[in-house]
């Protein structure tokens, strides 16, 4: 069973994808040509999107680095990224069987009526072996391990149900799909609370500029593709240690400037792919379930987050938050965690906050600077217990330099390990042990109970 679902998770989304939707679209009805279609093109999306984050990554690392070494921001918890920390959690006990145990979870809500969402977002399955591996590690027992792993995605589930009508609302071409990633749903109370409090506050709550607002208010200056050449430049600069290595690294630091606008330019380009693969599977969805169960009957295609992060408010606000991060990283108190793997992933965080705040842009940043301070303190704190999991897997892996962890450093990640149903997870778990295990499935049993109800009365 490891070796199955180890060589389905080494294919990749981009493989796996077109296969997993034209055998769905073939089995709803789709003539096989237009479902393999539809595979084809959400395959293409995450090969795009996957050279896009690359370009990102392989772009702004080396400067970020610089501007670490100069100014001597270096802390104690090493940003692994997310791909070091997916590879950590799948290359553990209870990742090897994370994918089965969860699909059988999700099946027997799905036959019970708790929820409506059939999550084949395999490859974000690595969030719920990450805290499962955690508490693994921090505990020793496997049975604690998967007590986490599922408490997650169950709640996560309920989270996906709960939201999808927002989701899709917002969102244009997302019918019939929600989003069951922990990362994102773990944001959106956040979202709701702090947005509803903003309204009290003067000013702030007359203010209302979505993406849209800024390109008429500030014309070239509000455009994500200018936004992102500025931000790069800056941080060319920042890279910089004296007037002269300025002047040496002219080209440098403009080329990053555009590949930083490239950047914001063509993920929504990519993601546009997306939304035409997606559509005719969700329609075909739609319609079988209305011709079988009636029109008051709805199923959740449960997709990945990447679906979405093009839309520009979440380009200009992750954008604003990546310098800003790296100041709260060092000026936090208590803060022993420096993002800059991690930060890549920063689209990923507004996913499910965009549709409570209306795409509103100042709104967007504030609850985005809230959950960042926030996560990383989260992440700080499980850093040891990360640790001695990064450590098991790098003595298994050896030759993984990915999983190994600089001497002297812990090892932390800002994708989910900065999420707060994961924190609060660990948390109940290590200072009240039975009684935080008792806490949270009583909290569980409630939320499926409740979203059983909420099903039935619609």
């Amino acid at each position: 069973m490891e070796a199955v679902f180890s060589y389905i998770i080494g294919l990749g989304a981009a493989v796996m994808m077109p296969i997993i939707f034209t055998i769905l679209g073939v089995c709803i009805g789709i003539n096989f040509s237009k479902a393999l279609k539809s595979g084809l093109y959400v395959g293409v999306g995450f090969v795009g999107l996957g050279v896009i984050t690359g370009l990102l990554t392989s772009a702004l690392g080396p400067a970020l680095q610089d501007v670490v070494n100069i100014y001597g921001l270096e802390l104690q918890v090493f940003d692994m990224g997310w791909p070091a920390a997916a590879s950590v959690a799948y290359n553990t006990l209870v990742g090897s069987f994370i994918i089965p145990v969860c699909l059988g979870v999700n099946l027997l809500l799905l036959l019970l009526g708790c929820t409506r969402t059939v999550n084949i977002d395999l490859w974000n399955y690595w969030h719920f072996a990450f805290i499962g591996a955690v508490i693994y590690f921090m505990t020793g027992s496997v049975a604690w391990g998967f007590f986490a792993a599922i408490i997650c995605y169950i709640v996560t589930l309920v989270l996906a149900d709960v939201t999808a009508k927002k989701f899709q609302g917002f969102y244009s071409g997302m019918e019939g799909i929600s989003i069951p990633q922990p990362f994102c749903q773990g944001f959106m109370p956040f979202a709701v609370v702090i947005n509803k409090a903003l309204d009290y506050v003067p000013g702030i709550n007359k203010v209302n500029i979505d993406s849209e607002g800024m390109k008429k208010k500030f014309g070239l200056f509000g455009e994500p593709l200018f936004l992102g050449v500025i931000i790069g430049i800056i941080i060319g600069c920042l890279a910089c240690k004296d007037t002269q290595e300025l002047i040496d690294k002219i080209p440098t630091t403009l080329g990053l400037g555009i590949k930083m606008g490239a950047v914001m330019e063509l993920i929504p380009r990519i993601t546009s792919l997306f939304i035409e693969g997606l559509k005719p599977i969700s329609e075909a969805t739609r319609e079988l379930i209305a011709k079988k169960f009636g029109e008051d009957k709805e199923l959740y295609i449960g997709m990945s987050p990447a679906l979405v992060i093009g839309h520009p408010t979440t380009l200009v606000v992750s954008l604003l938050l990546i310098p800003v991060t790296l100041v709260l990283a060092v000026v936090l108190p208590g803060n022993q965690f420096l993002p800059l793997a991690s930060l890549a992933g920063m689209f990923y965080v507004f996913v499910m906050v965009l549709p409570y705040t209306n795409g509103n842009v100042l709104r967007s940043f504030i609850v985005g600077l809230v959950v960042i301070a926030l996560g990383l303190y989260f992440v700080t704190m499980m850093a040891g217990d990360f640790t001695m999991a990064a450590h098991d897997v790098a003595t298994a892996h050896p030759d993984d330099k990915a999983v190994q962890v600089p001497e002297g450093f812990q090892a932390g990640a800002l994708d989910f390990a900065s999420s707060p149903i994961a924190f609060a997870i660990y948390a109940c778990i290590k200072y009240i042990s039975y009684i935080g295990a008792g806490i949270l499935t009583l909290c569980t049993i409630a939320l499926v109970a409740w979203n059983r109800i909420r099903i039935n009365k619609k």
